[in-house]
């Protein structure tokens, strides 16, 4: 019983051996999705020499799974943490070994979503998510804070913005999100009370996405960042949705607050607001806590 499960084990190395050596990858092509929260990578690859179709097929599939996870793995490691930080980065730094390992294995998770024969060869089509309850990025790489930062108190000498851009967000299919709405004029020094939710307005500054953002005011204050909320919610939802279409901001709810966001810190991926809509921003969260259930697009 030995000497055959030597015989098998033999075969399975040589049978590898051979897909490895008749296989040919190709190029693939990769895409970090910040508004669909998906990474979705390609592999390619062939078997030329294989002696019938049956073994073409199956080797050339392993050929191009093999070439897809190896490329969301580069694709990976280029995502951004935080602003100028990469996950590439995470795993050369001290310590890097665990990041690394923990990365490998959510790569290794990735689910394979499509597969094609065509030209000759096998294309294959690897999926994973940024955010999420299961397999995602966020679990291998987001720190976990042991205690939750309460948001800091508005800004008592400064006088909050009186008047809000307001808009109309759908919820389902019917309406689409048109920007110039008539504006609410919240009651001086209080909350105007019903705002479902934050949406800052990065459009024509150049914003990057990243998995941990921090909105700032002019100041320099941070509003919101991941400390302040459950890591458990950060991981499974992620910090901000980010969007180019208004339309699709749906995160902020139906009757969201927008704010202008006046410049960009820390490699582009921080958006920084005045200190007067930070405190509208921070009066309003005490009513209604949207920033607490993490309600807040970046719209660029």
């Amino acid at each position: 019983m030995k000497t055959l499960g030597k015989i098998r084990a033999m075969l399975a190395v040589i049978a590898a051996l051979a897909v490895m050596c008749c296989s040919v990858a190709f190029a693939a092509e990769s895409d970090v999705d910040w508004e669909t929260n998906l990474i979705t990578v390609q592999g390619m690859g062939s078997a030329p020499n294989a002696p019938n179709e049956f073994l073409f097929r199956a080797q050339s599939k392993r050929a191009a799974t093999v070439d897809a996870y190896r490329n969301l793995l580069e694709s990976v490691k280029g995502v951004e943490v935080e602003g100028g930080t990469t996950i590439n980065n995470l795993m050369l730094d001290a310590g890097g070994d665990t990041v690394s390992t923990h990365v490998k294995g959510v790569v290794n998770g990735a689910r394979v979503v499509d597969t094609q024969y065509v030209n000759g060869g096998c294309i294959v089509t690897v999926q994973m998510p940024i955010f999420g309850s299961g397999n995602s990025l966020a679990k291998a790489v987001m720190p976990r804070n042991t205690s939750v930062e309460s948001f800091p108190a508005p800004v008592k000498n400064v006088e909050p913005t009186v008047t809000a851009v307001r808009v109309n967000v759908a919820v389902g299919n019917n309406v689409p999100l048109i920007p110039a709405q008539p504006t609410q004029v919240a009651p001086k020094g209080r909350a105007y009370g019903q705002y479902t939710g934050l949406i800052v307005d990065c459009r024509g500054l150049g914003l990057s996405p990243c998995m941990s953002p921090v909105l700032r005011d002019d100041g320099g204050t941070p509003i919101y960042g991941y400390k302040n909320i459950d890591p458990d919610k950060v991981n499974e939802v992620g910090m901000v949705a980010y969007t180019s279409n208004p339309a699709n901001a749906r995160r902020a709810g139906s009757d969201p607050l927008v704010v202008k966001a006046i410049g960009l810190d820390n490699h582009n991926s921080n958006p920084i607001i005045s200190v007067a809509d930070a405190t509208r921003v921070l009066m309003e969260n005490q009513a209604t806590g949207f920033l607490d259930a993490t309600n807040v697009v970046f719209l660029r």
